[in-house]
């Protein structure tokens, strides 16, 4: 039997490790700039580099962006601070709430809660089909009480997406 966190069946985020780049280049850009403006201005001090240190880790942890892996059965988004893991395959309710940013909130029968953005489903899809095979599980044993419809329509969304990117890609569109 296959452990939920076997390292051989899970699938991530594809996109990570360039945000995650992005997000060490931003912080150091911003170190060495403000470093070097305080240095040449002659008030440079060790208080003050430490400083400048701090507010560069702050804007690390701010602008990373947040790890998602999924596998049979699971779906797992791990931030700076905590790690959020759902049973795809007893889910009790799914939301999506709209508004600056969308956010998809999944809620498993275990009292689990994770939240997710609903594009990182979009551009990567081995971790929709993990999420889909999961939701399709919840709903034949009954489980999925609550957000059936969300996900029917953010899957077809995502089929849509995925369409035109295969038509672009192929000089059809």
């Amino acid at each position: 039997m296959r452990r939920p966190y076997d390292r051989w069946t899970r699938t991530g985020d594809r996109h990570w490790r360039g945000g995650a780049r992005l997000a060490t280049g931003c912080a150091a850009l911003f170190g060495a700039m403000s470093l070097l403006v305080d240095w040449d201005a002659d008030s440079l001090s060790p208080l003050r580099a430490v400083l400048w240190l701090g507010l560069s880790a702050a804007l690390f942890v701010v602008l990373l962006p947040p790890r998602v892996t999924a596998g049979t059965g699971w779906l797992a988004v791990r931030g700076p601070w905590r790690r959020q893991m759902v049973r795809t395959d007893a889910l009790t309710t799914v939301r999506c709430h709209d508004g600056v940013s969308s956010l998809l909130v999944l809620r498993d029968a275990y009292g689990q809660r994770l939240e997710l953005d609903p594009r990182v489903l979009t551009a990567n899809p081995l971790i929709w089909h993990e999420l889909d095979t999961g939701v399709r599980r919840s709903v034949e044993r009954g489980i999925l009480l609550r957000g059936g419809d969300v996900l029917e329509q953010l899957g077809h969304g995502i089929d849509d997406e995925t369409a035109r990117a295969v038509l672009r890609a192929s000089g059809l569109s």
